[in-house]
């Protein structure tokens, strides 16, 4: 099985030792609290599932500034974003130990425990110089611009022990999996040669058939459908639902043993291009081999080019600091000449007219009607499901 980013073994900070997690939680009720982020939560719950491997922790501001340059810390690492622990509390002081708390249960419950390497000072600048590098642009209209120059001020670094999945385990328990989880599955079937898709949203059938097309032309054992169940921008389908849906699809439409559904407890950062190859790192730890980058992956509103997701691996992207490959994807689109779905890009001789097209605006409100989209565009197992969410929504507006 292809090796974990950084390391030689997968290296979860979750404290999977039932007694020592029980002695840390003990602990951490007589330890100063830091009520955490959303963002740091979820890093924290990357860094217990062994996603960010081969991380320790919170990144310091030399190496925050250095990551967000040039994607590699100080000493080296290959890393594309800075995982950070940005906060507004003052009065925190380098080698405490803190509890920290997660602000997405109810309760406020400990999450992890940290080791205070250092407390510092983030400029304006600094914040902006980071912002500007990862998500390239300052656009406070920027979903994720506007989330991390809002996170605060201080950085809060040093190592963690991870002692909660937030509420992912309680709300997801059929599809979230830490990398961990997934490695030991992939090796349980057997399957040396695994494609990932990374998905926020639910799958029609251009997804389908691209996941279809990734497996035939790189001859894969199976394909990882990994799904993102942590914050998204609002209007954009709940995690449950965009589940239901895509488990029905893989039931129906695939054959049985050939695709995994799985998740992960991360918010969207919609960085890009940056969170493109922070896909492609946090697969490889999760023992994929491939991972399948399409048109504006990752992206939001009109802030990146259309493959500047695929350009960053090119020109970007040292040829030695992943092990896991890109599977390069156009816009994928039912051609009505073919009768089937197909890549742009392998069909010159197609005009606009010649595919299946509907914007995202179109689909909502024909699902919202109870109006299924044409079969070539949606399945219409997919479409029922879809349907009912939407009209529920507007019945409850």
């Amino acid at each position: 099985m292809i090796k974990p980013h950084g390391s030689d073994e997968l290296n979860p900070l979750y404290v999977y030792d039932s007694e020592k997690r029980h002695a840390l939680l003990a602990e951490a009720e007589n330890l100063p609290s830091l009520l955490l982020n959303s963002a740091a939560a979820a890093n924290a719950v990357m860094l217990g599932g062994g996603y960010f491997n081969p991380l320790t922790g919170y990144m310091n501001l030399a190496d925050s500034l250095s990551v967000a340059e040039n994607m590699h810390t100080v000493d080296g690492l290959f890393f594309p974003v800075p995982i950070v622990n940005l906060s507004n509390e003052t009065g925190i002081t380098a080698g405490s130990r803190l509890a920290l708390r997660d602000p997405n249960v109810e309760g406020n419950p400990v999450i992890a425990v940290m080791d205070v390497a250092a407390v510092e000072n983030v400029s304006e600048e600094q914040i902006n110089f980071m912002a500007e590098k990862i998500f390239r642009t300052l656009d406070p209209k920027h979903p994720g611009v506007a989330t991390f120059t809002g996170l605060g001020r201080t950085l809060i670094s040093g190592d963690i022990q991870v002692l909660s999945f937030s509420y992912f385990q309680a709300d997801f328990p059929d599809t979230f999996r830490t990398a961990v989880e997934i490695r030991n599955e992939i090796a349980e079937h057997g399957w040396e040669k695994v494609v990932a898709f990374q998905t926020r949203n639910p799958m029609h059938r251009a997804h389908e058939e691209l996941c279809r097309m990734a497996m035939e032309q790189l001859d894969a054992d199976g394909v990882l459908i990994h799904m993102l169940l942590g914050k998204l921008k609002p209007g954009d389908i709940p995690a449950e639902v965009r589940d239901a849906s895509i488990r029905k699809m893989v039931e129906v439409y695939f054959p049985p043993n050939t695709v995994m559904v799985t998740g992960y407890g991360f918010d969207m950062l919609y960085a890009g291009p940056r969170e493109a190859v922070l896909h492609a790192l946090f697969r490889q730890n999760c023992g994929c081999t491939h991972l399948i980058v399409g048109r504006d992956h990752a992206g939001v509103g009109d802030y990146y080019g259309g493959f500047d997701a695929q350009t960053i691996f090119d020109e970007e992207v040292p040829a030695d600091a992943l092990e896991l490959e890109i599977f390069k994807a156009d816009h994928t689109a039912y051609s009505k000449k073919l009768n089937k779905v197909v890549m742009m890009r392998d069909v010159p001789d197609h005009g606009k007219d010649d595919f299946v097209l509907l914007s995202g605006t179109a689909v909502r409100e024909m699902l919202g009607k109870g109006i299924a989209p044409p079969p070539e565009f949606s399945r219409p197992e997919v479409a029922k499901i879809l349907s009912d969410y939407y009209q529920a929504l507007d019945a409850g507006k």
